[in-house]
């Protein structure tokens, strides 16, 4: 099946639920995630509008806010859940685009590194925990999102996926439905300008599509950086991110069908 949700100007738009968790399943039209919405069309926002989102969570930085600021929808009311901490240093991923030599193992090195390093980060661990205490009240569908729709997200929902008992398997598979071979298509010369503006290099074809993909190598770096610090993703759920059985139940009442 797709949980793909085709938009004109949103890349990587699509349902993270509908999997298999433990003795149930996630519910179906509850939790999107995305890239960011700066080129929605106003077809995109009729159809987000459409999906009746109450929480939204921008996991991205106050300057990616800034630089490519979300369309919202008409009679939009919706929650936003972001945050400016670590705005005032440099953005480490622009940091290294200034570094790169456009090689696969450097970029590889960067991912992995970056990827046992995102559960810890204070911004992201003060996100985290409000979309995990949205997620107990159960409000209502909620949009996870960056920039590419990819990273940031893709450990998010996989944590979600992890709560609620989604196999390893499934957990992954999800994670690695962000690699659309049609993406280069769509964005690789908007990409390719964007580290163009970093680096003053136009970077190789090769380069901006490992860019724009995601391997399941490092998502799975986060889950063993998680499980050597706290032993089990549920034991750094409760002491990072405060989601103890109480908040586990609820949530669990709220997405599992």
């Amino acid at each position: 099946m797709t949980r793909q949700i085709p938009l004109q100007g949103v890349e990587n738009f699509r349902d993270y639920g509908d999997y298999a968790a433990g003795a149930g399943r996630l519910k179906k039209g509850l939790l999107f995630r995305a890239a960011h919405q700066a080129d929605a069309t106003d077809e995109d926002l009729s159809a987000m509008a459409g999906l009746g989102i109450v929480t939204i969570v921008d996991l991205r930085r106050s300057q990616e806010r800034s630089h490519q600021p979300s369309r919202r929808w008409q009679g939009f009311a919706a929650e936003v859940i972001d945050n400016d901490l670590g705005g005032q240093g440099d953005d480490p991923w622009l940091t290294f685009l200034r570094g790169w030599d456009f090689s696969e193992g450097d970029f590889r090195g960067y991912m992995m590194d970056s990827y046992r390093r995102k559960p810890f980060t204070p911004r992201h661990v003060d996100l985290f925990r409000r979309y995990f205490a949205a997620l107990a009240q159960a409000r209502g569908p909620v949009l996870i999102h960056c920039a590419a729709g990819k990273d940031r997200t893709g450990l998010l929902a996989a944590l979600t996926h992890s709560l609620a008992g989604v196999s390893r398997d499934d957990l992954v598979e999800d994670y690695l439905a962000t690699n659309d071979p049609e993406r280069y298509g769509r964005i690789g010369e908007q990409i390719g300008r964007h580290f163009a503006d970093y680096t003053g290099v136009v970077p190789p074809e090769a380069a901006i599509r490992a860019a724009l993909g995601v391997e399941a190598e490092y998502i799975l770096a986060s889950i063993e950086a998680i499980e050597a610090a706290h032993g089990s993703i549920e034991a750094y759920l409760e002491a990072v991110l405060g989601v103890d059985a109480k908040a586990r139940e609820a949530i669990a009442a709220h997405i599992l069908a």
